[in-house]
């Protein structure tokens, strides 16, 4: 039933995945949990995606607890193909290969769909949205899902105040124990490794300009500093505008950086980041690439349009001549960078996001007879439980709240 690049690549993507396991001990733990006491029996768990080497970790937890699990990839160039492989050895249901066509991937969507999901798991919400849209069908047999992006998010909570929202959703992307980690330290080192294998620039003296200041954006902030870039940050909040500045940021209009910046990276979620007015402002041999998960934050129709011709000139770098004779340089086509160019966060922050999902899953299964079509937190109880165990993986050790202490902190009685 899958559908993959090559099976020939299925034993790299084993070692690859053993690689990931390694740093992932958190999710390991569930694993074994659920591997014993089997929650999803008799139970379908639709995945949409990044079909990467620690998406198959939490693939293969959730499949050890009972399920049926079906597996599609988020977005066109983030799969791994020797994973992929690896993933339909396992008896993991698999559609997806990296340079899939826009056709080809609503294909995969929709065999995923096939499988009549009792829950969802999405990166960007293109299943529920699918399911909402063609596919209303499923909505009789569909349970809960939940979402890990912030743009996902965005999106299906608009889906709930229009009331379009038909199953409830928990937006895993928004506890701490993902956000404050996976966003800010993940995102941040995989997109500049993204930037680096692509172009190899020397950022040290360069001016990176980091568009929006949220986890994403400021975690970026944070490794183009530490390599030597002066950062420039750009917003539309005031308040994550004014953040930047006490950390020591420059903060101004895009406008107004795009006649200084050597490097652009945007992270905001939203559409029309950086558009023609801010293109032909641009220096000869700009850069420009995106680590938000949909390719509308840099108006591609409009570079296209602009530019009097455009190559390739390295693997997931194209050039493209503006008239008036500069160049600039777009990475891995507007997409994803950190997991186009590169291979996406590293396996030991991802361990938290997806025992979130994880946990989260089994959350779902147990309670979803109680919830309405509405986006629901991660209960806290999953966030203590997965930062507990992921101290304890590294030999943490913390202190304990005293009786007395737990009597002050709960009464109103004493002051100074």
């Amino acid at each position: 039933m899958s559908k993959v690049k090559d099976m020939k690549l299925a034993k790299q993507g084993h070692i690859n995945i053993a690689l990931a396991e390694r740093e992932m001990p958190v999710l390991r733990k569930i694993n074994e949990e659920f591997k014993k006491n089997k929650p999803f029996k008799n139970m379908t768990v639709a995945m949409c995606l990044h079909v990467t080497k620690e998406t198959a970790v939490l693939a293969k937890a959730v499949a050890a607890g009972g399920a049926e699990v079906v597996l599609c990839c988020s977005n066109p160039l983030s799969t791994q193909d020797d994973v992929a492989a690896a993933l339909v050895e396992d008896g993991i249901n698999v559609f997806a290969w990296k340079g899939i066509s826009n056709k080809d991937y609503y294909q995969c969507l929709n065999k995923t769909l096939d499988f009549k999901p009792h829950i969802t798991i999405d990166d960007g919400a293109d299943l529920i949205s699918l399911i909402h849209s063609e596919r209303k069908e499923l909505l009789k047999t569909v349970l809960a899902g939940q979402e890990e992006t912030t743009t996902g998010v965005i999106r299906l909570k608009a889906m709930a105040n229009d009331g379009a929202l038909k199953y409830p959703i928990v937006a895993v992307n928004d506890t701490p124990t993902k956000h404050m980690f996976d966003n800010y330290y993940g995102t941040g080192q995989s997109t500049m490794d993204g930037l680096l294998r692509a172009t190899n620039v020397l950022l040290s003296g360069k001016i990176v300009v980091v568009a929006g200041y949220g986890y994403c954006g400021s975690g970026m902030a944070l490794r183009a500093k530490g390599l030597g870039a002066r950062v420039v940050v750009t917003e539309v909040d005031p308040l994550p505008a004014l953040k930047a500045a006490m950390d020591g940021f420059e903060v101004m209009k895009m406008i107004d950086a795009a006649k200084i910046g050597d490097v652009f990276l945007t992270a905001t979620g939203d559409k029309d980041v950086i558009t023609a007015a801010h293109m032909k402002l641009m220096k000869d041999g700009a850069i420009m690439g995106n680590s938000g998960h949909f390719n509308v934050e840099i108006n591609l129709s409009d570079l296209q349009k602009l530019a009097k011709s455009h190559r390739p000139v390295r693997d997931q770098v194209e050039e493209y001549t503006l008239p008036n004779g500069r160049r600039v340089f777009l990475i891995a086509e507007g997409r994803l960078m950190n997991l186009a160019a590169a291979e996406g966060h590293p396996s030991a922050v991802m361990d938290m996001s997806f025992a979130d999902q994880a946990l989260t899953c089994l959350w779902l299964s147990k309670n979803y007879k109680n919830m309405r079509a509405q986006v629901y937190d991660v209960p806290k109880e999953i966030d203590e439980r997965v930062s507990k165990l992921k101290l304890e993986s590294l030999g943490v050790k913390i202190d304990t709240l005293t009786p007395v202490q737990k009597k002050y902190l709960s009464s109103w009685q004493e002051g100074t």
